[in-house]
């Protein structure tokens, strides 16, 4: 195998397209597909299925993956290393669920880009159920940012950069809207928009529920951040989301945030990575960066709810 094929093959794994891989990497595509070709006829499996024009990973291709991004990432490792390079050049993998994609990393990712230009930026989304644990353990990111509740696993560097309230919120003309504080036996006979089942701060929001022996009328649940707040503002039910996502809803007045004293429900966004990774200095530069931004945003007030110091841990 040679590490321009398990480049290419790494880049069409991640778009899971030829002509994209062969626009990103500079390549003619009757290139990719030849590189791919050879490297599927050495290993003597098929990477990839062919589906009409879609293509997707085999079994073997996923597992590939896995060592493709070792092997490249001990590469650069190696050529850093021998060459003395403090300057962050190489591949970056990060991985981040929807709602941190959309409203904490744009701006990390803006200003990263602008500072070191010569680092290759991979991005993989995280899923609800997707393992990010298993993922820095098996290198197949170098690290990932959640929302979740700090803890301090055994294998990994995990650092709590910013709270993040979760609010209960609905549509104004809610008749909930004007009771000023609300209890969770409130939520009995309503409709809850939620996220997937295993969402860490949706989790948070039902253990309060359970405690308090409450069981909402109906839950509906959602695969988009963005569809829930949607339905939500055209009056379906209540939703709880992370505040950053819906500062935009409340300051406008298309959403209203219920008061619960009974369930103050508070993540914080993390960083996180493997205690045994080799730290490069584009991953250095990451993590330093990330800190900066994000400590740097949770300074400044939001639409006048709150105003935290940052908390960090690990």
């Amino acid at each position: 195998m040679e590490l321009r094929q398990l480049a290419t093959f790494r880049e069409v794994a991640r778009t899971l397209s030829f002509t994209r891989t062969a626009e990103a990497l500079n390549y003619a595509q009757s290139s990719v597909s030849a590189q791919i070709q050879e490297l599927e006829e050495e290993l003597d499996t098929l990477l990839f299925e062919r589906l009409g024009r879609r293509i997707a990973l085999t079994d073997a291709g996923a597992r590939l993956v896995q060592y493709a991004d070792k092997i490249l990432a001990l590469t650069d490792e190696a050529q850093i290393v021998v060459t003395n390079r403090d300057e962050p050049v190489g591949a970056l993998t990060i991985t981040a669920p929807e709602s941190l994609c959309t409203y904490r990393l744009p701006a990390v990712l803006s200003r990263f880009r602008q500072q070191f230009p010569r680092i290759e930026m991979i991005f993989r989304p995280m899923g609800i159920r997707d393992d990010w644990e298993r993922q820095l353990a098996e290198g197949m990111a170098d690290a990932a940012l959640v929302l979740l509740e700090p803890f301090q696993p055994a294998s990994l560097m995990l650092e709590a950069l910013r709270p993040e309230p979760i609010f209960v919120v609905t549509y104004p003309d809610h008749p909930l809207a004007n009771c000023g504080q609300v209890k969770l036996t409130d939520f009995r006979a309503e409709t809850m928009l939620l996220t997937e089942a295993g969402c860490a701060y949706r989790a948070l929001f039902e253990r309060s529920l359970q405690k308090a022996g409450v069981r909402p009328g109906t839950i509906l649940e959602f695969h988009s951040v963005e569809a829930i707040k949607a339905c939500t503002m055209s009056g379906m039910g209540l939703a709880v989301l992370p505040e950053v996502a819906v500062k935009a809803e409340l300051a406008a007045g298309r959403l209203i945030v219920l008061p619960c004293t009974e369930a103050v429900l508070t993540m914080s966004t993390c960083l996180a990575w493997h205690k045994d990774k080799w730290l490069s200095p584009a991953l250095r530069a990451f993590i330093q960066l990330t800190r900066e931004v994000l400590c740097e945003e949770n300074m400044l007030p939001i639409n006048g709810y709150h105003r935290q110091e940052p908390a960090l841990i690990g």
